[in-house]
């Protein structure tokens, strides 16, 4: 017989819903453990998109994109008053 996994040890898309609130209370919210999670994160990115065998233009590509999308973001506010208007 398999052993239970503990709802914290489970990924986030194994979570059921029911467990999804029990599951994000027991995170760890200290500056360590989110230092942590972004760590794992970037780990899991470098491995699965940048440091493969064949590589292409994947990974540097979404980068990139997110890269423009959170600039976009956060210059939104000067850009919308930018706006060609039409006054009536």
């Amino acid at each position: 017989m398999a052993s239970p996994v503990l709802v914290k040890e489970k990924k986030l898309m194994e979570v059921k819903l029911g467990d999804l609130l029990g599951c994000i209370l027991m995170r760890d919210f200290t500056p360590k453990g989110i230092a942590g999670a972004f760590q794992r994160g970037y780990y899991w990115y470098y491995n699965m998109y940048i440091n493969v065998k064949k590589g292409g233009v994947a990974g540097i590509s979404m980068v990139l994109a997110a890269y423009v999308l959170f600039n976009y973001c956060c210059s939104y506010k000067e850009l919308k008053h930018e706006r060609l208007r039409k006054y009536h």
